[in-house]
């Protein structure tokens, strides 16, 4: 079974340049939960988009239009959001900010 140590510094972990205002780095996982770190710029965007996995999501740090099954609401530092398996989701970013993603059971396209 593929898993991250379990003791984890987040120096000691590749932080991803994604293009278009986001950087991710992977925090801790197995195959059953991911735990990530997302960096957004100001105006970034997390594409509509949907996968199976549960998502669990709490902003560190900014402000967010978050979109979740319709619905939106502009969430902020403190706030979370949970996205059932296959609902359509995303985010657009108001005031730079970072998002902690957990996964279940992991994106192993993220791998």
């Amino acid at each position: 079974m593929q898993q991250s140590e379990r003791l984890i510094k987040s120096t000691d972990n590749e932080i991803v340049d994604l293009g278009e205002g986001l950087k991710r780095q992977l925090l801790g996982y197995n195959h059953e939960l991911m735990l990530v770190r997302v960096w957004f710029d100001k105006g970034a965007e997390g594409y509509l988009h949907k996968h199976p996995h549960s998502q669990s999501t709490y902003i560190e740090s900014g402000v967010f239009d978050v979109h979740v099954n319709g619905e939106v609401k502009r969430l902020s530092a403190g706030d979370a959001f949970f996205i059932p398996p296959e609902e359509m989701h995303g985010a657009v970013c108001i005031e730079e900010g970072v998002l902690i993603d957990t996964f279940s059971p992991i994106r192993e396209d993220f791998l």
